[in-house]
């Protein structure tokens, strides 16, 4: 499936911010393809090396059950409500944080992002990257009982590529063909030496019965085959799930999960430090130091792959106007607004990815620069501008920004109007083009495309700024299926610098991933591509 060249309004309201990305990376399996980070030995999965299957020398393995629950429910409070629990239609990140526990994809991030067998527990590539085959686990079922079949991820794949948020995943995919019960084969259009990257990073790629699918239940009834079944969801007070005790994977070892919804962040860590739940996702920034010496909690912190911006409406005078995207980059600086945010729990950056990793790119042209701001714009002969700037209160981190983002402007003449919304609204306001700018984030990016190509490709799903620019374009093109990795690197150094020189976003800083959680808790890890894993988490 191709995007057209400008989204439409249900693919632009249904975006994911994110993630992708959850989304840095090497093939987990399959034949080796020099296309990741960091560079790997190429392997092929489909040697079967007995190291790399636990159950390898014990032949009544699969006659076992995967693993029993042990004990307890745990508590987990999270800081705002699932639009819905369909994996492939929802674009919030809060049901993506549940979603996590319920389904499986392909392929998935081990510990290091690199690309791992999940529900494929193999897969073969073509010379050309044109076919790629992957083979199914044996005795996968579903939460429903039936067993997962290659229909099942046939159904699943078209569902995604017709009407799903991350249908530009599957864009260089022509044919998705059940070879036979356990074979899975996708016929692309062009190489995509990254196309591990696209079907594995989140579970907005998700497998789903077909039979459901065909029925069109999974809004109300998720069924996947994760570690955890859904149970029951209450609007505005919590998601349950209960152990799927034929979870095919290590776990889990609850008898299931509650996630609360407990918008402020305060009150969440309260809440954590008398018991009343047992993890947060989040954790105010300016208790970070405090709390890391807590004997009532844990925290878990990690250097994220998520990035914070403000995009200008492109499509707007007079933002239309490069120059004057660039004056207001010259006017903001980057580090007092992570510092604002985040406190310390962030590290400034004037392009997309982190410097934790293998694509960073050291471009930092603007810095803060009143003067040259003020000039910029009197030689576009801008004066007394006023600016609507879109934020939403379920990300706080933006309203928090948007004070410093009016304050910094105001020194170059810029009226700023801050205008803070639920997350719905701002969502359907972004896709209607409402806004002359908006700050917000992108979560779980993992292969450089996630970074770039959907938000700032002319035809891209999440180019809701209008930005147009042809050399862009044609580096973002080239670098989707360049398989030399220094090569393709090197597209995506020149695509950033333009990027950034265009000021397509204004990019501010990579927060730290932080997360809290009971001492009593143990086998959970925060992860740089933000998944909420608890198949292996225990209460002891």
């Amino acid at each position: 499936m191709r995007l057209p060249r400008r989204p439409s309004l249900r693919s632009r309201t249904l975006a994911l911010l994110a993630a992708a990305t959850l989304l840095l990376v090497a093939c987990g399996g399959g034949e080796g393809v020099d296309v990741d980070d960091p560079p790997a030995d190429e392997t092929d999965a489909a040697d079967g090396d007995p190291a790399d299957d636990p159950d390898a020398d014990d032949p009544d393995a699969d006659d076992e059950p995967a693993s029993e629950a042990t004990g307890g429910t745990l508590i987990a409070a999270i800081g705002g409500d699932p639009d819905q629990l369909d994996p492939h239609t929802t674009s919030s990140s809060f049901a993506f944080t549940v979603l996590e526990n319920v389904y499986d994809t392909l392929v998935q991030p081990g510990d290091d992002l690199t690309m791992e067998p999940a529900l494929a527990e193999d897969w073969q590539t073509s010379d050309d990257l044109l076919t790629w085959t992957f083979t199914l686990r044996e005795g996968v079922t579903f939460h429903d009982g039936s067993e997962l079949t290659s229909e099942d991820v046939v159904a699943s794949f078209e569902r995604i590529a017709e009407e799903g948020a991350n249908a530009f995943r599957l864009d260089a995919v022509e044919a998705f063909d059940a070879t036979d019960e356990r074979t899975v084969t996708l016929r692309l259009n062009r190489p995509a030496p990254n196309l591990l990257e696209q079907i594995g990073p989140f579970k907005g790629m998700a497998i789903a019965p077909a039979e459901a699918i065909a029925a069109g239940t999974l809004g109300d009834e998720p069924v996947g085959t994760g570690p955890f079944r859904f149970v029951s969801f209450s609007p505005g007070n919590n998601v349950v799930l209960e152990a799927n005790e034929d979870f095919w994977g290590e776990g889990p070892f609850l008898d299931g999960v509650e996630f609360r919804v407990i918008p402020d962040e305060s009150v969440k860590i309260t809440n954590l430090e008398t018991g009343e739940v047992d993890w947060t996702d989040s954790v105010p920034p300016q208790q970070i130091d405090q709390l890391e010496g807590s004997d009532d909690l844990v925290l878990g912190r990690v250097a994220g792959n998520d990035y914070w911006y403000l995009a200008l409406n492109n499509e707007r005078e007079p933002y239309d106007d490069p120059e004057v995207r660039r004056a207001i980059a010259f006017a903001l600086d980057p580090a007092t607004i992570a510092e604002a945010a985040k406190f310390d729990a962030a590290t400034p950056n004037e392009t997309a990815i982190p410097e934790t990793s293998f694509w960073y790119f050291d471009h930092a042209p603007y810095g803060r620069d009143v003067e040259q701001a003020q000039q910029l714009l009197d030689d576009a002969d801008v004066s007394g501008l006023s600016m609507d700037l879109m934020v939403t209160n379920e990300f706080p981190e933006t309203v928090t920004a948007a004070q410093v983002i009016s304050s910094q402007l105001e020194e170059v003449g810029i009226d700023v109007s801050i205008r803070t919304e639920d997350f719905s609204t701002w969502l359907a306001d972004q896709g209607e083009g409402e806004f002359d700018a908006f700050a917000l984030g992108w979560l779980g990016n993992i292969d450089p495309d996630d970074f770039y190509y959907a938000q700032h490709h002319s035809t891209g799903g999440f180019n809701f700024h209008g930005f147009e620019d042809a050399e862009v374009d044609q580096l973002l093109d080239d670098a989707r299926v360049e398989v030399d990795q220094d090569a393709r690197k090197e597209l995506y150094d020149q695509a950033a610098t333009r990027i950034v020189d265009l000021a397509s976003y204004i990019y501010f800083y990579n927060p730290d991933i932080v997360e809290a959680w009971s001492p009593n808790v143990s086998g959970y890890d925060t992860r740089p591509d933000q998944a909420t894993r608890f198949a292996t988490t225990r209460l002891d």
